[in-house]
């Protein structure tokens, strides 16, 4: 076919070698003949489009079993380039279709088996505590399914599986947990994942320091501004452990770009999802994070506001209380802020009678003078349950509510027991109208609180502060409780009750002003 221009200039290539006359005549004639006689047709068009389509091969080569693709320390050049990259889009395309090999499913399944097993084992033998927890077994298991679910899909739509923030697990189980745990957590989690990446090896190897950053970063982590704090820690230990790979690995062709930083800069800036999930954890498990005990422990909080104007006295008791309580926490071992928080709600109950109760007393006047032993002692025992009603409606965790059960466990009134029974000699006296309703504390930080109320309190009453007179009453109250069996339920050793009266012995000393007599 011709255009018009392409017919123009054949019939001037013809006519060039005649006379200028004569080629003008030939061009005038010949020019009035032509016209387009050529037209588009779509139909006609498309049809010849695709059976050329259809001619073209859908390969660009073949590469028959047990052919060499390429030699160890040839260059890659452009060809080679491309069936490697085929080769691992292939292999990423049979992974993923596991339910075309069961073999491959078998395996996937059993290797997640035994992580979780492991886990487990682990709580089982290590973590009896959160065994024990229906909740926080629950809890932890829905973390390691939810990760591994979500690499699956992430790996299925061919993205790059480091743009998951795996670090948010440890973050979580730290939170909520402790270290260990943590770290074992994500271990599990990070082996799982890694048989949906691409570079096995590569990926435990960096998220595994990850998670170490991360858990690291969180350590002791009381602001929610932490958070940021530990993107940045995240992030810098993603690049050192990326770098480090690299150069172990590619020393020799070294090729690092900007852009293979951006999954890990993703990842890292997603674990502020984890402000979140801990919110929703706390929500749905029931759980308490550090964050809310510093929050509940303000003494700005209302419920504290409303204790110190109605109740003083009994407000700052519970200020000493858990000074007393914190330290001791601090020597043996426990979560100080929890213990804390414990303690500056365990009275909140005497805030619906505060003038029965004698740090709360003024002028001298004691109403329990003009009333009957039974009735004194239930007024004092139904600070615990009235406690435990504004707790509730307070919607205070179980955490701290369990210091408002358990902090008189099921000890006796003594003060108005005894004057009743020297009252009624000879009267069978039934002890349950003076005995507090329980339970007896089960946990270290339970335990601890009641010794450290029973003995600031019982502090008050000393007439003398010297060393010998604060020895002798933390003595006694420890060893009256001890015998009374109230900590039998709680993790605590007889070491344990050792150092800890000895700090209250000195916590006291220092409060009282009292100074040591060194012998001449």
């Amino acid at each position: 076919f011709f255009t018009l221009q392409q017919a123009d200039e054949f019939i001037e290539d013809r006519l060039k070698s005649l006379p200028f006359q004569q080629a003008q005549d030939l061009r005038d004639s010949i020019e009035s003949y032509l016209s387009v006689n050529v037209f588009y047709n779509k139909e006609l068009s498309e049809k010849a489009l695709n059976q050329n389509f259809s001619n073209v091969l859908a390969v660009h080569g073949k590469i028959i079993k047990g052919q060499t693709i390429i030699n160890k320390g040839e260059i890659v050049g452009e060809e080679k380039m491309k069936i490697l990259t085929s080769l691992r889009s292939e292999l990423k395309t049979n992974t993923n279709k596991s339910t075309g090999n069961y073999l491959l499913l078998g395996g996937k399944v059993m290797m997640t088996g035994m992580c979780l097993g492991m886990m487990m084992l682990f709580l089982l033998f290590f973590r009896k505590d959160i065994f024990s927890q229906n909740s926080e077994i629950t809890f932890i298991f829905i973390l390691m399914i939810l990760f591994v679910v979500v690499s699956s899909k992430v790996a299925e739509t061919g993205s790059y599986i480091f743009y998951i923030p795996f670090s948010i697990a440890p973050i979580l189980i730290r939170t909520f947990f402790d270290t260990r745990t943590a770290l074992f957590t994500h271990l599990n989690i990070v082996i799982m994942a890694s048989f949906l990446a691409p570079e096995r090896f590569e990926f435990i190897f960096i998220e595994l320091f990850a998670g170490i950053g991360a858990i690291f970063s969180v350590a002791a982590l009381s602001r929610r501004s932490q958070l940021f704090t530990s993107i940045i820690a995240i992030f810098f230990t993603y690049v050192l452990a990326f770098l480090s790979l690299e150069l172990i690995l590619e020393s020799k062709t070294l090729s690092i770009k900007l852009s293979d930083f951006i999954p890990f800069a993703v990842s890292s800036a997603l674990v502020l999802f984890a402000y979140v999930l801990i919110f929703i954890s706390e929500k749905v498990f029931g759980f308490v994070s550090d964050f809310t005990l510093l929050e509940l422990g303000d003494s700005n909080s209302p419920l504290l506001r409303e204790l110190a104007q109605k109740a003083p006295g009994t407000f700052q008791h519970s200020l000493q209380v858990a000074s007393l309580a914190e330290e001791a926490v601090y020597k043996v071992g426990g979560n100080p802020l929890l213990v804390r928080t414990g303690a500056m709600y365990h009275d909140i109950g005497k805030m619906k009678a505060p003038r029965y109760f004698i740090e709360n007393m003024v002028g001298g006047v004691n109403p329990h003078d003009e009333m009957a032993y039974e009735d004194s002692a239930q007024i004092i025992i139904n600070h615990v349950i009235e406690g435990i009603e504004m707790a509730k409606e307070n919607k205070l965790p179980d955490q701290v509510i369990d210091f408002i059960r358990t902090h008189h466990g099921t000890t006796l009134t003594r003060y108005f027991y005894r004057h009743y029974q020297m009252e009624h000699k000879d009267e069978v006296i039934d002890e349950d109208k003076f005995r507090y309703p329980g339970p007896i504390p089960y946990s270290k930080e339970t335990a601890i609180l009641m010794m450290a109320d029973s003995v600031e309190a019982a502090s008050r009453s000393l007439k003398k502060y010297d060393a010998q007179s604060i020895d002798e009453l933390v003595d006694r109250v420890i060893g009256s409780q001890v015998e009374e069996n109230q900590f039998i339920n709680s993790d605590i050793t007889f070491r344990d009750i050792t150092n800890i009266k000895k700090i209250f012995k000195k916590r006291i000393m220092n409060i009282y002003h009292v100074r040591i007599e060194y012998p001449r």
